[in-house]
Order: C-alpha cells, then sequence, then structure tokens
C-alpha cells in the first residue's frame, strides 16, 4: 500500500512538472515571437549579443534620463529644470514599456562633444543661464530632496566612484547641502575606460593615427561645484583643455529673492584598461552579499525539510494507517465508532459559498505562477539586461497577457466541476477582476503623482497601451482557455456529496480559521523574507538586483513550502471532521502575503528611506500593498492546488459504499 501510495505521488509530479514545461515554452515562444515581429528592443541583453565598437574620434552620443530620490521615488523629467539643452536636434533614446511606466524619460544631453579618444579638462556647455528666484528655490528644494542625476553613454550608466571602497554609485547628486547653504554640481569630470578590440592591428606609416575599434567599459564622473566668474577673458583662462577642478570657490545658491548666474561646463577624460567588455556591469552590481543570499537559500531549505517531515509523518504513518482502517472496516456500525476524515467523506467536495469569485482567483493565480517562473528563468537565461530595467517589466507584462489562456482554463475546469455548466460571467469575472482590481489602485496612485508634476506619471497613451493589452489579448486569451477548459469533461469527484450537511463539531481554538490560517502563512513568509530584503532594497533605494539563480531557487522553495504547509494544516482540519476546506486552503498559503505587507511597513520604518512627501509615501503602501495582494493570490493558489490533489488522492484511496 505504501508503494502504491508513493508511486501515485511521483506520477502526478511528473504530470505536473511535464504540463508546467510545457506551459513555459508556449508562453516564451508567444512572447519571442511577439518581441521580433517589432524588432528587438534596444538594451535587451541576449547571451552572445554583439557589443558597440566605436574607431576613433567618433562621436559618442550621452543621454540623460529622469532624475530621482530614494527619498521621494517621484522621478522628474532632466529638463525639468533649467539646464543647458543641446546645441542641434539629436532624436531622444526610444523607452520601452516598461521603462514608461516606471517613469524613465530617455533625452538628449547638452554634453555633445564626446569624441573617442579626445580629452580636454573645461570646455562650456552652453551660455551663462540666469536662473530666476522660483527656479533657485527649485533647485534647493531637489538638493534638499537628494535627487540623484541620471546619465548614459553606451547604454552604461554613470556612476560616481568611492575611491577608499573602489565601489560605484549609479547617478551622481544635483548637489549637496552645507549647513543652511546649498552648493550646485555645475561642473562634470567624466572619465571613460575603453578596451581596443583584440584582432586589429595598425596599418600605415610610423605615427599614423591608430584605428584599432575601442569598447566603452565604464563611464564615471566626478561632480564639482564652482564659481566661475562670468567676464568671457577670466573664464577662458581658467577654462581649458588643462584645467584643475579643485581650488575653486564652490557656487553656492544665493537667497531667493535674488537671480543666480550659473555656468554648466564639463570635462572628459579617457583611459585604456584590461577588463572585458562582458564584465563590464560587475562594478555596477558591487558584487559582496552572496554569503547572505546563501544563508537565505540554506534557511529557507531548512524550512523545507521541516516541513516535508512533518508532511512525510503524516502521509507515511498516520494517513497510510487510517487508510488501512477504514477500508478494513466492512460494518457501518462499526464505522460509526471511528473518527476522523473518512467520516466527512460525503461532505468534504460540496462546492464551496462565492465559488465563482475562489475559481476566478485560483485561475489568476495560474497565470501569476506561471508569469513569475517564466520570468525568472529568463532572467538566469541572461535575457534581463541591468542596462535596461524597464525590460523586466516588460517581460512580467507579455507572460501575464499571453498566459491568460491557462487562467481561463482552469477557472472553467473548477466551475464546471462545480456547477456542471459553462459560466461565461465567470470567465469575464476571471479576466478583470484581479487585473482591474490593481488597474484601479494604479490609476489612483497614478493621479497623485500626476499632481506632483513628476515624470512617473504614466502618460496617457502609455495608459491606453496597457488597456489595449489587456482587452485585446489578455481578455480573449482568458476565454480561449475558457472555451479548452469547458469543452473537456468535468472533474469527477471520488465520493458522492449528499444533500444532507454533516453538523460540524464545535472546534478547538487551534484549529479555528483564523488560527490557522494566520499560523500557515509564517513560514512561506520565512522562507522567503531574507530574499525579500534584498527585492526591497532593488525596489525602494535604486540598485540593481542580479542574483535571479538566488531568486528562482527560492521560489521553488516557496512553492513547496507553501504546497506542504496547507496539506498538512488541511489534513488536520479534515480530521477534526471540519469539511470547509475550499477557500481555507487558499487563505492558509496566501496569508503570507499579510506578512510581506507587514514586513515593507517595517522596513519603511527602518531602513534609510525619509519620504516626506504624502505622494511618495503613497507610492511605497500603494505599490506593496499591491504586490502583497498578487503574492497572496499566487500562493493562495499554489496551496489550493496541493490542497486539491491531496484531498482528490486520499479519499479514492478509501472504500465507500
Amino acid at each position: 500500500l505504501k508503494l502504491q501510495f508513493l508511486y501515485l505521488i511521483g506520477k502526478h509530479l511528473y504530470i505536473t512538472m511535464r504540463g508546467l514545461a510545457v506551459a513555459l515554452s508556449l508562453a516564451v515562444c508567444l512572447a519571442l515571437g511577439v518581441l521580433y515581429r517589432g524588432g528587438v528592443p534596444r538594451g535587451l541583453f541576449l547571451p552572445g549579443a554583439k557589443p558597440n565598437e566605436y574607431m576613433p574620434k567618433d562621436n559618442i552620443r550621452i543621454f540623460v534620463n529622469s532624475m530621482s530620490s530614494v527619498n521621494t521615488h517621484l522621478p522628474f523629467d532632466y529638463y525639468s529644470l533649467p539646464f543647458c539643452e543641446p546645441k542641434e536636434h539629436v532624436e531622444h533614446g526610444k523607452e520601452n514599456l516598461g521603462e514608461i511606466l516606471m517613469g524613465a524619460r530617455i533625452r538628449a544631453s547638452p554634453y555633445e562633444d564626446v569624441f573617442v579618444g579626445h580629452e580636454f579638462g573645461c570646455k562650456r556647455v552652453c551660455p551663462p543661464k540666469t536662473l530666476k528666484h522660483t527656479e533657485t528655490a527649485k533647485f534647493e528644494r531637489f538638493i534638499e530632496e537628494e535627487y540623484v542625476m541620471q546619465m548614459q553613454l553606451d547604454g552604461l550608466p554613470v556612476a560616481v566612484k568611492n575611491p577608499t571602497t573602489e565601489t560605484f554609485t549609479i547617478g551622481f547628486p544635483l548637489g549637496v547641502k552645507d549647513a543652511n547653504q546649498y552648493y550646485l554640481h555645475n561642473h562634470l569630470a567624466f572619465h571613460i575606460k575603453y578596451v581596443k578590440v583584440a584582432g586589429y592591428e595598425d596599418e600605415g606609416t610610423a605615427g599614423a593615427v591608430d584605428r584599432t575599434p575601442v569598447r566603452i567599459v565604464e563611464f564615471s564622473v566626478k561632480p564639482h561645484s564652482i564659481k566661475f566668474p562670468l567676464d568671457e577673458k577670466e573664464f577662458d583662462t581658467i577654462c581649458g583643455p588643462k584645467f584643475d577642478p579643485t581650488g575653486f570657490e564652490h557656487l553656492g545658491l544665493q537667497s531667493p529673492e535674488t537671480d543666480q548666474h550659473v555656468v554648466w561646463t564639463y570635462g572628459v577624460e579617457w583611459e585604456e584598461t584590461s577588463a572585458k567588455w562582458g564584465d563590464r556591469w560587475e562594478v555596477y552590481m558591487n558584487i559582496s552579499d552572496t554569503e547572505i543570499h546563501w544563508f537565505s537559500i540554506i534557511n529557507s531549505v531548512m524550512i523545507a525539510f521541516f516541513l516535508s517531515g512533518i508532511l512525510a509523518a503524516v502521509m507515511l504513518r498516520t494517513l497510510l494507517r487510517d487508510i488501512a482502517t477504514y477500508n478494513a472496516i466492512e460494518d457501518a456500525d462499526d464505522l460509526s465508532d471511528e473518527t476522523g476524515w473518512k467520516l466527512v467523506h460525503s461532505d468534504v467536495f460540496r462546492p464551496p459559498s462565492h465559488r465563482g469569485l475562489l475559481a476566478s482567483l485560483v485561475g489568476t493565480g495560474v497565470q501569476l505562477l506561471g508569469m513569475c517562473f517564466a520570468v525568472l528563468i529568463l532572467a538566469c537565461l541572461g535575457f534581463v539586461s541591468p542596462a535596461n530595467n524597464g525590460m523586466l517589466f516588460t517581460w512580467i507584462l507579455l507572460f501575464f497577457v499571453f498566459l491568460g489562456i491557462y487562467g481561463g482554463f482552469t477557472s472553467a475546469r473548477l466551475i464546471k466541476m462545480w456547477d456542471g455548466e459553462p459560466s461565461w460571467g465567470n470567465t469575464f469575472q476571471t479576466a478583470t477582476i484581479v487585473p482591474g482590481t490593481v488597474f484601479c489602485a494604479f490609476f489612483i496612485i497614478n493621479l497623485f503623482v500626476w499632481r506632483e508634476e513628476s515624470s512617473g506619471a504614466v502618460p496617457f497613451t502609455a495608459m491606453l497601451a496597457v488597456i489595449a493589452l489587456w482587452f485585446f489579448f489578455s481578455v480573449p486569451q482568458v476565454f480561449l482557455g475558457a472555451v479548452l477548459g469547458y469543452k473537456r469533461e468535468a472533474i469527477k469527484p471520488p465520493v458522492r456529496v449528499k444533500q444532507i450537511t454533516r453538523f460540524i463539531p464545535e472546534q478547538r481554538w487551534f484549529l479555528q480559521p483564523w488560527f490557522t490560517i494566520m499560523a500557515g502563512g509564517v513560514l512561506p513568509f520565512g522562507a522567503v523574507f531574507i530574499e525579500l530584503f534584498f527585492i526591497l532594497t532593488s525596489i525602494w533605494m535604486h540598485r540593481h538586483y542580479y542574483v535571479f539563480g538566488f531568486l528562482l531557487l527560492v521560489f521553488v522553495i516557496l512553492c513547496i513550502t507553501c504546497a506542504e504547509i496547507t496539506i498538512v494544516m488541511c489534513y488536520f482540519q479534515l480530521c477534526a471532521e471540519d469539511y470547509h476546506w475550499w477557500w481555507r486552503s487558499f487563505f492558509t498559503s496566501g496569508s503570507s502575503g499579510i506578512y510581506v505587507f507587514l514586513y515593507s511597513a517595517f522596513y519603511f520604518f527602518t531602513s534609510s528611506i525619509k519620504m516626506t512627501r504624502f505622494a511618495g509615501r503613497l507610492l511605497f503602501f500603494g505599490y506593496m500593498g499591491v504586490i502583497s495582494y498578487l503574492f497572496c493570490i499566487m500562493t493562495g493558489t499554489i496551496g489550493f492546488m496541493a490542497c486539491f490533489w491531496f484531498v482528490r488522492k486520499i479519499y479514492s484511496s478509501i472504500k465507500v459504499d
């Protein structure tokens, strides 16, 4: 009996994994087909992609991006402040949908004279600008809120190097505040490192210009605050090829009642290095905390082993003994003296209340689960580039849209099992309830961001694109999956359901729904909370997340933990003769989303985030609420499916008249 039971477990695990592999393969093919049909987006990092190569004296464009601050999380367009503008009309950088939704606005910069190998210490960007008192006050406010300027060269973000730790911080501060005085960084000393392409040999006579192409491997800057003289002759004697930015008086912003004169300058220095082009992102990642990630893995594995031990004890000892005992009873009178999960066999498959809502949530949870697996696998394969942060968000949108067929299929199968006939209203609910809730929250938050005149406010055209993806791609996919699901034969429970419901005995306090649900979410959250810290830091502290291999492993352990804790709790519930397990199985593991939100609130008040604006706080708690909500649905779906499989399996193993 034990061997037969283990064989059935292995068989169903194999079928489940095979179906998941097929789903992921189809999703990847669909998404890649859509992307390649319109051309590969700029910045997409494919393994083995060809780098850009530049010849000596080639002009390389520097692009500017939205300036950002960890204290407000309200990005603003670079030219929302009165900086110098390009002398010539240059096409702006193109953002993908993910970058637009994240507030990125890539523009051409006024730093135009950047030629390969050409160095100079100081060059004026534009004629001196006179700042009005309102513009000066705006600069002071942005410096007070510690806004960071973002630039790009050959796909690399500009960074400031710490000479002590040899680490890099992406972006450079707009200015600094010393006591009550604000100083503006108006001189930028760019430092560009390059490597020559191997396999090229110089041709021509001795002394000829080196024509070996180069590749950019590092882009850093040293910002300075310098009070330049306004007199042209005096300025020309200071600002030249051999300019040294040290030793000058800082440019302090004057009182708001007076106008401010600012001269914007920059310098460029080139340095040849032996670094490899493929390793150029390592200096930006600050890879120094792999030990903590390994500790996270060990923590998750220990929790999974702990639950696996409990599950093995329940299934291989108690449960198999119960099955053998129940099958040995032939007289109904003998059964009346027994207690346990077999006594509720005629009620355990009774349809739950609000079953349409449950089917919709489980269907959407299947979409989210497949989306997470697909995105993590692509990220591990190198399809998500740190050069383009919006690409990850774009993949998330695409996979959720094109996995709608599995959400509709799952929801339809459940509805047909419970009601016996199709329900197209439920199919529409599956396609809209969770995306609609998220969209409404996103729209409300976007109104407050728009009120702040931030570039983080999603443009109307981008919002229309999201709605088009939703209604013209996702909704039809859900209906297509529902059609396939309704055509299949209804899932038949292994035991019959009686018309008269069975009385449920009074439950002890530790078997009450509120306790089992809240206790069930602790272990799934405990399996991921260490890695969750790095994810929150990446999102809210503007740092790159790079350990997708660790994250994929933690995600797999999370799925195992959710399934095991729900099965254990469900078994104890059935043994107490409580057959209302449908919704409780969903919320047992889904309650981990509550702990994710509580942990995010703890992170907000204990980290170095200093959000002063109401819109910034609304952004944090609004988006973390949405993330926790989706996490609840996904983990709840895992627990529900595992519990559904478990209940069908144990009740199909006993003899019932």
